[in-house]
Protein backbone atom coordinates (compact mmCIF):
# COMPACT_ATOMS: atom_id res chain seq x y z
CA UNK A 1 0.00 0.00 0.00
CA UNK A 2 2.87 2.73 0.96
CA UNK A 3 4.89 1.55 -2.09
CA UNK A 4 1.67 2.72 -4.47
CA UNK A 5 1.10 5.82 -2.69
CA UNK A 6 4.69 6.80 -2.80
CA UNK A 7 4.49 6.15 -6.69
CA UNK A 8 1.28 8.35 -7.05
CA UNK A 9 2.77 10.92 -5.14
CA UNK A 10 6.31 10.51 -7.55
CA UNK A 11 3.78 10.62 -10.49
CA UNK A 12 1.86 13.89 -9.26
CA UNK A 13 5.04 15.63 -8.52
CA UNK A 14 6.93 14.95 -12.33
CA UNK A 15 3.36 16.43 -13.80
CA UNK A 16 3.19 19.40 -11.82
CA UNK A 17 7.18 19.43 -11.91
CA UNK A 18 6.75 20.06 -15.78
CA UNK A 19 4.23 22.09 -15.92
CA UNK A 20 5.38 24.68 -13.67
CA UNK A 21 9.06 24.39 -13.50
CA UNK A 22 9.86 22.52 -17.23
CA UNK A 23 11.34 25.79 -19.00
CA UNK A 24 13.79 26.23 -16.51
CA UNK A 25 15.26 22.73 -16.18
CA UNK A 26 17.33 22.41 -19.39
CA UNK A 27 19.54 23.87 -22.15
CA UNK A 28 18.25 25.85 -24.70
CA UNK A 29 18.01 23.64 -27.91
CA UNK A 30 16.57 24.11 -31.54
CA UNK A 31 15.32 20.80 -32.42
CA UNK A 32 14.02 19.48 -35.37
CA UNK A 33 13.47 16.13 -35.75
CA UNK A 34 15.01 13.09 -33.97
CA UNK A 35 17.89 12.21 -33.87
CA UNK A 36 18.29 15.96 -34.13
CA UNK A 37 19.05 18.56 -31.42
CA UNK A 38 20.47 22.39 -31.16
CA UNK A 39 21.60 24.53 -28.36
CA UNK A 40 22.96 27.56 -28.17
CA UNK A 41 26.58 28.79 -27.23
CA UNK A 42 28.06 25.63 -24.92
CA UNK A 43 25.35 24.84 -22.88
CA UNK A 44 24.60 20.65 -22.95
CA UNK A 45 22.16 18.78 -21.66
CA UNK A 46 22.65 16.07 -19.46
CA UNK A 47 20.91 13.03 -18.39
CA UNK A 48 20.69 12.64 -14.36
CA UNK A 49 21.54 9.16 -13.72
CA UNK A 50 19.03 8.31 -11.21
CA UNK A 51 17.10 4.44 -10.92
CA UNK A 52 13.97 3.95 -12.85
CA UNK A 53 10.23 3.61 -11.59
CA UNK A 54 9.06 0.46 -11.07
CA UNK A 55 7.27 -0.95 -13.97
CA UNK A 56 4.41 -2.30 -11.64
CA UNK A 57 2.57 -0.69 -8.84
CA UNK A 58 -0.15 -2.93 -6.81
CA UNK A 59 -3.76 -2.41 -7.95
CA UNK A 60 -4.83 -1.75 -4.67
CA UNK A 61 -2.63 1.43 -4.88
CA UNK A 62 -6.28 2.63 -6.63
CA UNK A 63 -8.14 2.31 -3.77
CA UNK A 64 -11.40 4.32 -2.73
CA UNK A 65 -10.23 7.56 -1.09
CA UNK A 66 -6.77 7.65 -2.00
CA UNK A 67 -5.49 11.35 -1.77
CA UNK A 68 -2.50 11.35 -4.27
CA UNK A 69 -2.10 14.92 -3.66
CA UNK A 70 0.15 16.54 -0.76
CA UNK A 71 -0.26 19.60 1.73
CA UNK A 72 2.47 21.35 -0.49
CA UNK A 73 0.22 21.27 -3.74
CA UNK A 74 -1.13 24.47 -4.66
CA UNK A 75 -4.96 24.21 -4.49
CA UNK A 76 -5.67 25.37 -7.96
CA UNK A 77 -3.40 22.60 -9.07
CA UNK A 78 -5.49 20.26 -6.96
CA UNK A 79 -8.54 21.29 -8.46
CA UNK A 80 -6.90 21.33 -11.99
CA UNK A 81 -6.04 17.17 -11.59
CA UNK A 82 -8.89 15.95 -9.79
CA UNK A 83 -10.52 14.35 -12.88
CA UNK A 84 -7.14 12.97 -13.62
CA UNK A 85 -6.79 11.21 -10.31
CA UNK A 86 -10.40 10.22 -10.53
CA UNK A 87 -9.89 8.92 -14.25
CA UNK A 88 -6.53 6.96 -12.72
CA UNK A 89 -8.54 5.53 -9.79
CA UNK A 90 -11.43 4.29 -11.94
CA UNK A 91 -9.11 2.95 -14.46
CA UNK A 92 -7.62 0.80 -11.51
CA UNK A 93 -11.14 -0.39 -10.59
CA UNK A 94 -12.61 -1.37 -14.12
CA UNK A 95 -10.32 -2.05 -16.74
CA UNK A 96 -10.08 -5.79 -17.96
CA UNK A 97 -6.52 -6.68 -17.86
CA UNK A 98 -5.22 -6.14 -14.21
CA UNK A 99 -2.56 -5.29 -13.09
CA UNK A 100 -2.03 -2.25 -15.23
CA UNK A 101 1.18 -1.02 -15.32
CA UNK A 102 1.42 2.79 -13.96
CA UNK A 103 5.04 3.87 -15.54
CA UNK A 104 3.43 3.22 -19.18
CA UNK A 105 0.74 4.81 -18.05
CA UNK A 106 2.60 8.22 -16.30
CA UNK A 107 4.75 7.73 -19.71
CA UNK A 108 0.91 7.92 -21.78
CA UNK A 109 -0.53 10.85 -19.20
CA UNK A 110 3.12 13.01 -20.30
CA UNK A 111 2.95 12.64 -23.71
CA UNK A 112 -1.35 13.46 -24.22
CA UNK A 113 -0.34 16.31 -22.19
CA UNK A 114 2.19 17.46 -24.37
CA UNK A 115 0.61 16.44 -27.76
CA UNK A 116 -2.23 18.38 -25.73
CA UNK A 117 -0.13 22.10 -27.32
CA UNK A 118 -0.90 21.03 -30.69
CA UNK A 119 2.76 21.43 -31.10
CA UNK A 120 4.24 18.39 -33.11
CA UNK A 121 7.57 19.44 -31.86
CA UNK A 122 6.42 19.21 -28.26
CA UNK A 123 7.24 15.89 -27.25
CA UNK A 124 8.18 12.88 -24.69
CA UNK A 125 10.66 10.72 -25.66
CA UNK A 126 11.38 7.76 -23.01
CA UNK A 127 14.45 6.43 -21.44
CA UNK A 128 15.73 4.80 -24.96
CA UNK A 129 14.93 7.16 -27.08
CA UNK A 130 16.24 10.01 -25.34
CA UNK A 131 19.49 7.74 -24.71
CA UNK A 132 19.56 7.40 -28.67
CA UNK A 133 19.04 11.12 -29.68
CA UNK A 134 21.64 12.17 -27.70
CA UNK A 135 24.07 9.11 -28.68
CA UNK A 136 23.70 10.24 -32.70
CA UNK A 137 24.87 13.94 -31.77
CA UNK A 138 28.17 12.70 -29.89
CA UNK A 139 29.03 10.47 -33.54
CA UNK A 140 27.71 7.26 -33.21
CA UNK A 141 24.80 4.94 -32.32
CA UNK A 142 23.11 2.19 -33.94
CA UNK A 143 20.53 1.80 -36.28
CA UNK A 144 19.83 2.02 -40.40
CA UNK A 145 21.98 5.70 -40.31
CA UNK A 146 19.01 8.00 -41.34
CA UNK A 147 17.54 11.38 -40.03
CA UNK A 148 13.67 11.09 -39.80
CA UNK A 149 10.65 13.23 -38.19
CA UNK A 150 8.62 11.23 -35.79
CA UNK A 151 6.01 13.50 -34.94
CA UNK A 152 3.44 13.42 -37.79
CA UNK A 153 1.23 10.59 -38.57
CA UNK A 154 3.68 8.35 -39.80
CA UNK A 155 7.99 8.40 -39.67
CA UNK A 156 9.26 10.21 -41.94
CA UNK A 157 12.39 10.19 -43.81
CA UNK A 158 14.53 13.74 -43.67
CA UNK A 159 17.21 12.56 -45.01
CA UNK A 160 19.55 9.10 -45.11
CA UNK A 161 22.81 9.98 -43.92
CA UNK A 162 26.32 9.73 -45.91
CA UNK A 163 27.65 6.43 -46.48
CA UNK A 164 24.86 4.95 -44.28
CA UNK A 165 22.84 1.55 -44.69
CA UNK A 166 19.74 3.63 -45.67
CA UNK A 167 21.54 5.54 -48.26
CA UNK A 168 23.03 2.39 -49.63
CA UNK A 169 19.28 1.02 -49.52
CA UNK A 170 17.88 3.72 -51.13
CA UNK A 171 15.86 5.97 -49.26
CA UNK A 172 15.26 9.41 -49.81
CA UNK A 173 14.21 12.55 -48.07
CA UNK A 174 10.17 12.37 -47.66
CA UNK A 175 9.94 8.99 -47.98
CA UNK A 176 7.28 7.87 -45.61
CA UNK A 177 7.19 4.58 -43.47
CA UNK A 178 3.89 2.41 -43.87
CA UNK A 179 5.30 -0.92 -42.05
CA UNK A 180 7.93 -2.15 -40.11
CA UNK A 181 8.86 -5.90 -40.79
CA UNK A 182 5.07 -6.22 -42.56
CA UNK A 183 3.55 -4.48 -39.53
CA UNK A 184 1.01 -1.64 -40.69
CA UNK A 185 2.14 1.39 -38.52
CA UNK A 186 -1.01 3.35 -38.89
CA UNK A 187 -2.15 4.83 -36.08
CA UNK A 188 1.31 3.90 -34.04
CA UNK A 189 3.08 6.63 -32.35
CA UNK A 190 6.46 7.83 -34.15
CA UNK A 191 8.35 7.59 -31.14
CA UNK A 192 7.65 3.63 -30.92
CA UNK A 193 7.86 2.87 -34.83
CA UNK A 194 11.32 4.67 -34.43
CA UNK A 195 12.06 1.50 -31.84
CA UNK A 196 11.23 -0.74 -34.35
CA UNK A 197 13.17 0.99 -36.62
CA UNK A 198 16.37 1.28 -34.40
CA UNK A 199 18.07 -1.94 -33.24
CA UNK A 200 21.63 -3.95 -32.97
CA UNK A 201 24.14 -3.81 -35.77
CA UNK A 202 23.94 -6.80 -37.99
CA UNK A 203 20.27 -7.60 -37.38
CA UNK A 204 18.21 -6.94 -40.43
CA UNK A 205 14.72 -4.53 -40.64
CA UNK A 206 12.26 -4.25 -43.21
CA UNK A 207 10.85 -0.91 -44.03
CA UNK A 208 7.85 -0.61 -46.67
CA UNK A 209 8.05 2.96 -47.70
CA UNK A 210 5.55 5.20 -49.17
CA UNK A 211 6.88 7.54 -52.30
CA UNK A 212 4.59 9.23 -54.11
CA UNK A 213 2.11 7.08 -55.26
CA UNK A 214 4.63 3.76 -55.11
CA UNK A 215 4.75 1.34 -52.14
CA UNK A 216 8.36 0.11 -51.57
CA UNK A 217 9.92 -2.64 -49.26
CA UNK A 218 13.54 -2.10 -48.33
CA UNK A 219 15.57 -4.77 -46.31
CA UNK A 220 18.26 -2.74 -44.08
CA UNK A 221 21.09 -4.56 -42.10
CA UNK A 222 21.65 -2.16 -39.32
CA UNK A 223 24.83 -1.21 -38.54
CA UNK A 224 27.33 0.77 -36.14
CA UNK A 225 26.47 4.21 -37.59
CA UNK A 226 29.04 7.13 -37.53
CA UNK A 227 27.28 10.48 -38.02
CA UNK A 228 29.45 11.80 -41.58
CA UNK A 229 30.27 15.07 -40.68
CA UNK A 230 32.78 16.73 -43.89
CA UNK A 231 33.54 15.55 -47.54
CA UNK A 232 35.56 18.17 -49.65
CA UNK A 233 37.69 18.39 -52.61
CA UNK A 234 38.22 20.08 -55.80
CA UNK A 235 36.21 20.01 -58.77
CA UNK A 236 37.06 21.23 -62.04
CA UNK A 237 36.74 24.67 -63.26
CA UNK A 238 38.68 25.29 -60.04
CA UNK A 239 35.70 25.16 -58.18
CA UNK A 240 36.11 24.15 -54.45
CA UNK A 241 33.01 21.79 -52.82
CA UNK A 242 32.71 21.24 -49.16
CA UNK A 243 29.65 19.13 -47.95
CA UNK A 244 28.21 19.49 -44.24
CA UNK A 245 25.89 16.46 -43.23
CA UNK A 246 25.72 17.26 -39.72
CA UNK A 247 26.13 20.03 -37.34
CA UNK A 248 27.34 18.34 -34.71
CA UNK A 249 30.06 18.97 -32.05
CA UNK A 250 32.82 17.57 -34.73
CA UNK A 251 31.66 19.82 -37.45
CA UNK A 252 32.99 23.23 -36.44
CA UNK A 253 36.32 22.05 -36.03
CA UNK A 254 36.32 19.61 -39.28
CA UNK A 255 34.66 22.48 -41.96
CA UNK A 256 37.25 25.25 -40.71
CA UNK A 257 40.24 22.26 -41.94
CA UNK A 258 38.28 21.44 -44.94
CA UNK A 259 38.10 25.13 -46.20
CA UNK A 260 41.74 26.23 -44.66
CA UNK A 261 42.65 23.10 -47.42
CA UNK A 262 40.66 23.91 -49.88
CA UNK A 263 40.82 28.25 -49.55
CA UNK A 264 45.07 27.61 -49.48
CA UNK A 265 44.35 26.48 -53.52
CA UNK A 266 42.80 29.67 -54.24
CA UNK A 267 39.54 28.41 -56.36
CA UNK A 268 37.26 30.34 -58.28
CA UNK A 269 34.31 29.73 -56.21
CA UNK A 270 32.80 27.42 -53.42
CA UNK A 271 30.09 25.54 -53.36
CA UNK A 272 28.90 25.02 -49.94
CA UNK A 273 26.56 21.40 -49.88
CA UNK A 274 23.61 21.53 -47.09
CA UNK A 275 21.35 18.66 -48.68
CA UNK A 276 20.35 15.86 -46.97
CA UNK A 277 21.66 17.98 -43.46
CA UNK A 278 19.21 17.25 -40.75
CA UNK A 279 20.62 19.86 -38.43
CA UNK A 280 22.24 19.98 -35.23
CA UNK A 281 23.46 22.61 -32.43
CA UNK A 282 22.56 25.75 -32.80
CA UNK A 283 25.87 27.11 -31.33
CA UNK A 284 27.34 25.04 -34.19
CA UNK A 285 25.01 26.76 -36.94
CA UNK A 286 26.44 30.11 -35.24
CA UNK A 287 30.08 29.23 -35.91
CA UNK A 288 29.09 27.49 -39.40
CA UNK A 289 27.57 30.47 -40.77
CA UNK A 290 30.49 33.10 -39.61
CA UNK A 291 32.47 30.98 -41.36
CA UNK A 292 30.90 32.45 -44.64
CA UNK A 293 29.49 35.90 -43.02
CA UNK A 294 31.90 38.40 -41.84
CA UNK A 295 29.43 40.82 -39.64
CA UNK A 296 25.70 41.46 -38.83
CA UNK A 297 22.58 39.35 -37.27
CA UNK A 298 22.49 36.30 -38.56
CA UNK A 299 18.93 34.81 -37.24
CA UNK A 300 16.65 35.65 -34.01
CA UNK A 301 14.77 33.73 -31.64
CA UNK A 302 11.49 35.18 -30.96
CA UNK A 303 9.00 34.02 -27.91
CA UNK A 304 5.93 34.07 -26.76
CA UNK A 305 5.97 37.75 -25.80
CA UNK A 306 7.31 38.98 -29.04
CA UNK A 307 10.87 39.75 -27.82
CA UNK A 308 13.46 38.74 -29.47
CA UNK A 309 17.51 37.81 -28.91
CA UNK A 310 19.76 38.20 -31.92
CA UNK A 311 22.56 36.22 -32.64
CA UNK A 312 25.64 37.43 -35.09
CA UNK A 313 28.34 36.28 -36.96
CA UNK A 314 31.11 35.85 -34.84
CA UNK A 315 35.01 37.30 -36.59
CA UNK A 316 37.34 35.03 -37.97
CA UNK A 317 35.50 33.29 -40.82
CA UNK A 318 37.54 31.58 -43.73
CA UNK A 319 35.58 32.01 -46.44
CA UNK A 320 33.62 35.34 -46.26
CA UNK A 321 34.79 36.71 -49.72
CA UNK A 322 34.88 34.24 -52.13
CA UNK A 323 32.02 33.54 -54.58
CA UNK A 324 29.79 31.15 -52.66
CA UNK A 325 26.38 28.42 -53.80
CA UNK A 326 24.56 26.81 -51.44
CA UNK A 327 23.40 23.68 -52.29
CA UNK A 328 19.78 22.60 -50.94
CA UNK A 329 17.16 20.32 -50.94
CA UNK A 330 13.47 18.63 -48.63
CA UNK A 331 16.50 17.41 -46.35
CA UNK A 332 18.06 20.49 -45.23
CA UNK A 333 16.27 21.31 -42.44
CA UNK A 334 16.64 23.11 -38.93
CA UNK A 335 20.25 24.45 -37.99
CA UNK A 336 20.84 23.71 -42.26
CA UNK A 337 18.01 26.42 -42.87
CA UNK A 338 19.46 28.66 -40.47
CA UNK A 339 22.84 28.65 -42.12
CA UNK A 340 21.25 29.00 -45.80
CA UNK A 341 18.33 31.44 -44.77
CA UNK A 342 21.16 34.02 -43.42
CA UNK A 343 23.77 33.54 -46.43
CA UNK A 344 20.63 33.98 -48.73
CA UNK A 345 19.21 36.79 -46.53
CA UNK A 346 22.34 38.51 -46.25
CA UNK A 347 23.11 38.53 -49.94
CA UNK A 348 26.47 36.79 -49.34
CA UNK A 349 25.51 33.73 -51.81
CA UNK A 350 22.87 31.79 -53.81
CA UNK A 351 20.75 28.59 -52.98
CA UNK A 352 20.06 26.17 -55.58
CA UNK A 353 17.64 23.20 -55.32
CA UNK A 354 14.77 22.78 -54.10
CA UNK A 355 12.65 24.42 -51.05
CA UNK A 356 13.87 22.93 -47.86
CA UNK A 357 12.37 21.32 -44.89
CA UNK A 358 10.63 23.89 -43.23
CA UNK A 359 12.03 23.68 -39.36
CA UNK A 360 11.44 27.24 -37.90
CA UNK A 361 11.06 26.50 -33.75
CA UNK A 362 13.59 26.35 -30.76
CA UNK A 363 12.73 23.88 -28.23
CA UNK A 364 14.43 22.78 -24.82
CA UNK A 365 15.24 19.55 -24.76
CA UNK A 366 15.04 18.32 -20.52
CA UNK A 367 15.77 15.76 -19.31
CA UNK A 368 13.74 14.06 -16.72
CA UNK A 369 15.38 13.59 -13.08
CA UNK A 370 12.83 10.41 -11.96
CA UNK A 371 13.25 8.42 -14.89
CA UNK A 372 16.04 9.36 -17.37
CA UNK A 373 13.65 10.22 -20.33
CA UNK A 374 13.27 13.39 -21.30
CA UNK A 375 10.98 15.92 -22.76
CA UNK A 376 11.40 18.86 -25.57
CA UNK A 377 9.56 21.54 -25.77
CA UNK A 378 8.96 24.06 -28.15
CA UNK A 379 9.48 28.09 -26.66
CA UNK A 380 10.79 30.07 -29.47
CA UNK A 381 10.39 30.25 -33.38
CA UNK A 382 13.67 31.69 -35.00
CA UNK A 383 13.87 33.57 -37.75
CA UNK A 384 15.90 34.63 -41.08
CA UNK A 385 17.99 38.39 -40.56
CA UNK A 386 15.26 39.96 -42.89
CA UNK A 387 12.68 38.52 -40.08
CA UNK A 388 11.46 35.49 -42.12
CA UNK A 389 9.49 32.43 -40.10
CA UNK A 390 10.44 29.21 -42.07
CA UNK A 391 8.17 26.95 -40.50
CA UNK A 392 5.97 24.25 -42.48
CA UNK A 393 7.22 26.72 -45.26
CA UNK A 394 10.78 26.32 -46.09
CA UNK A 395 13.47 28.23 -47.65
CA UNK A 396 12.89 28.90 -51.60
CA UNK A 397 16.16 28.78 -53.26
CA UNK A 398 17.45 31.42 -55.78
CA UNK A 399 17.52 28.70 -58.87
CA UNK A 400 15.16 25.57 -58.35
CA UNK A 401 16.99 22.51 -60.12
CA UNK A 402 14.85 19.09 -59.40
CA UNK A 403 16.49 15.73 -58.96
CA UNK A 404 14.33 13.46 -60.73
CA UNK A 405 14.46 9.39 -60.33
CA UNK A 406 16.33 9.15 -63.37
CA UNK A 407 19.16 11.22 -62.20
CA UNK A 408 19.26 9.17 -59.01
CA UNK A 409 19.83 5.96 -60.65
CA UNK A 410 22.16 7.38 -63.27
CA UNK A 411 24.38 9.07 -60.82
CA UNK A 412 23.73 12.34 -62.09
CA UNK A 413 23.53 15.45 -59.77
CA UNK A 414 22.15 18.16 -62.01
CA UNK A 415 21.91 20.84 -58.82
CA UNK A 416 25.89 20.14 -58.65
CA UNK A 417 26.38 20.82 -61.89
CA UNK A 418 23.87 23.96 -61.90
CA UNK A 419 25.99 25.47 -58.70
CA UNK A 420 28.92 25.19 -61.22
CA UNK A 421 27.45 27.00 -63.92
CA UNK A 422 26.04 29.95 -61.85
CA UNK A 423 29.99 30.47 -60.22
CA UNK A 424 31.58 30.38 -63.72
CA UNK A 425 28.99 32.79 -65.42
CA UNK A 426 31.08 36.35 -65.27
Amino acid sequence: MQQGKTLKAIILVLVVFLLIFGSFLGGLIAGNALPIKLLPGSQKTQTTQTAPLPQEAPAQSAEAGTDYTSSSTPEEQKQTFAPFWETWKLLHENFVDQPLDDVALMRGAISGMLAATGDKHTTYMNPTEFEQANASMEGEYEGIGAWVDTTGDYVQVISPMKGSPAEAAGLRANDIVIAVNGEDQTGIPGDLVLKKILGPAGEAVTLTIRRGEEKLDFTIVRAKITVPVVDYRMLDNNIAYVALYSFNEQATAQLRAALKDLIAQKPAGLIFDLRDNGGGYLSTAIEVVSEFIPKGVVMYEEYGDGTRDAYSAQRGGRATEIPLVVLVNAGTASASEITAGAIQDLGRGKLVGVKTYGKGSVQNWIPLKTEKGGVRITIARWLTPKGTQISDVGLTPDLIVEMTAEDYAAGRDPQLDAAVQLLLQP
